[in-house]
């Protein structure tokens, strides 16, 4: 069973300034509630049990946002507030699931990855980036059920418009099935005319503990970064399987400005 969820928090946040020059882009309120919130609430659904956040010593905010207990305590006293209360309760829950590590300087997700693996217990793990919200399905519970049909590796992923594939980590497949197909390559963000397919990398993954070993033998990639893509790559490769997930849920880029103003447009539809 995989019970353990890497979250790379790390990441400066420009594409949302000015917001993120005095908030971390993960505590962004949308319809009332942190982003990050919304990514606890999915892999809780799908029976995740700890999670590993890759913090940076410029983002001490998130830690403080589960560590603000005398903030709460003399509130609470105060006002006597049951809603404060059982955010507070929440938030307390939250905490003792949770582990911090430190990864300051921008190395990319493959490096994130692999300053957690004294921390991976079982044979699979799950990563969760947070830009990525994935709203009315569960896909983190899809994924995991794939996982246990198909004993392997898996990978979020859905179509995007062909003239946008030099964006997105691109998935090339075969053997496609209604909501999955087999992996036969990754390649990060290709040129229009390289890319084998429009199936776009979404940012939810399970991934073996053995991917640490192939991490460790990367040399930077674009950006000067460690990609996971590049680890990935290098596991299919040498025979191991992965699949992609067709998600059936709704998603909600929350990296840019207007991607995080129509998130909350939508999330606040669907409660209405």
């Amino acid at each position: 069973m995989i019970k353990q969820a890497i979250i790379p928090l790390a990441g400066l946040g420009t594409r949302m300034l000015p917001l993120t020059s005095v908030m971390p882009k993960e505590l962004l309120p949308i319809n009332g509630k942190p982003n990050l919130e919304y990514i606890l609430e999915e892999c809780l659904q799908a029976g995740i049990k700890q999670f590993i956040f890759i913090i940076s010593t410029k983002k001490k905010n998130i830690k403080k946002y589960f560590y603000n207990d005398k903030f709460y305590q003399k509130i609470i006293k105060k006002k006597k507030d049951k809603r404060i209360q059982e955010e507070f309760n929440k938030i307390k829950k939250y905490r003792k699931m949770i582990k911090f590590v430190y990864q300051n300087k921008p190395n990319g997700t493959g490096d994130a990855v692999l300053r957690c693996k004294k921390h991976i217990k079982g044979n699979y793990f799950l990563m969760l980036l947070p830009d990525d919200l994935i709203v009315k399905n569960n896909c983190t519970k899809e994924m995991i059920n794939l996982h246990k049909q198909k004993k392997c590796s898996i990978i979020a992923t859905k179509k995007v418009p062909q003239k946008t594939v030099s964006r997105w980590g691109i998935l090339s497949l075969r053997n496609k099935k209604k909501n999955y197909f087999e992996i036969t390559n990754v390649v990060e963000k290709p040129k229009l005319n390289k890319a084998e397919s429009n199936y776009a990398i979404i940012g939810r993954y399970i991934l073996p503990k053995i991917i640490m070993n192939e991490i460790i033998k990367l040399k930077p990639g674009q950006g000067n970064e460690i990609h996971i893509t590049d680890a990935i790559r290098n596991l299919i490769q040498k025979g191991n399987r992965f699949y992609g997930n067709i998600f059936k849920g709704k998603y909600l880029d929350c990296g840019t400005l207007s991607g995080y103003i129509n998130s909350s447009i939508e999330i606040s539809k669907d409660l209405k």
